[in-house]
C-alpha cells in the first residue's frame, strides 16, 4: 500500500531509484563487558525521534543528522574518526533523499559510504542487527586483513538533486589508522539510530 517495491535490483541513490526489495535476516550478537581479545567494541549510539509523519522520513535529513551528532558525541569522537559508514540506503525516494543530506551535514562528500541493501534485500526489523554485523565483520582485521570496503552495488547514476556523498567502488578501503564505521538505521514515525563500532586504539601498524 506504501508503493515503495522496486520491480527490479534495488538501486540506493541513483536518479533511477523506484524502491525496496524485501530479505529475510538474522543476526545474533553476544555482548559482554570484559575484553575479548580482537573482538570490535560498539563504542557510541545515538538515536533521535523527529515524528515528521507516520511513514515518511523528515526531508532535510536533521533527525538522521542528530542521531549521527549524538552516537559520535557518545563515542567521544570527531566525525573525521568514521572510516566508512553503513547506509541504510532503501532505494526509495525520500529515504535516500534525506539520508544523502544528513550524512552531508555531518561528514561532508568525503567518508566512504555504501548501502548494503542491493545485497540482502530490506530484510525489515533485522535490517538494524544486519548491517551492524557488516560492520563488526568488515572492520575486523582478522576477518578483512586486507581492509577492504564493499562496493556501492547500484547503475552510477548520481542523483542531481542529492548532495554527493562518497559511495565506495571496487577497490575501496579503510583509510589508514584505526578502523571506526558506522551503521544507520532509520523507521516509520522518524525513529533513528545509528551505532559507532570499531578500533578503540590505533594499530601497532596498518
Amino acid at each position: 500500500s506504501l508503493e515503495v517495491l522496486s520491480d527490479g535490483i534495488a538501486n540506493p541513490f541513483s536518479r533511477n531509484r523506484n524502491g525496496i526489495n524485501i530479505g529475510e535476516a538474522a543476526a545474533v550478537f553476544v555482548m559482554t563487558r570484559e575484553d575479548n581479545g580482537d573482538a570490535l567494541p560498539l563504542l557510541g549510539y545515538g538515536a533521535s525521534s523527529d515524528a515528521h509523519h507516520m511513514s515518511s522520513p523528515r526531508p532535510d535529513g536533521l533527525g538522521a543528522a542528530q542521531a549521527f551528532q549524538v552516537a559520535l558525541n557518545h563515542a567521544g569522537l570527531p566525525p573525521e574518526s568514521i572510516g566508512w559508514i553503513n547506509l541504510h540506503g532503501t532505494g526509495t525516494l525520500l529515504n535516500d533523499g534525506m539520508e544523502s543530506r544528513a550524512v552531508a551535514e555531518v561528514f561532508g562528500s568525503h567518508t566512504a559510504a555504501t548501502s548494503t541493501k542491493p545485497l540482502t534485500g530490506h530484510t525489515l526489523g533485522a535490517a538494524g542487527a544486519l548491517e551492524a554485523a557488516f560492520v563488526w565483520g568488515i572492520a575486523s582485521r582478522r576477518d578483512n586483513p586486507e581492509g577492504s570496503l564493499p562496493p556501492q552495488l547500484w547503475d552510477g547514476q548520481t542523483d542531481p538533486e542529492l548532495p554527493s556523498i562518497a559511495l565506495t567502488v571496487s577497490g575501496s578501503r579503510w583509510p589508514q589508522g584505526r578502523r571506526i564505521g558506522a551503521s544507520s538505521s532509520f523507521a516509520f514515525g522518524g525513529n533513528n539510530s545509528v551505532l559507532i563500532i570499531g578500533e578503540e586504539h590505533a594499530p601497532m601498524s596498518d
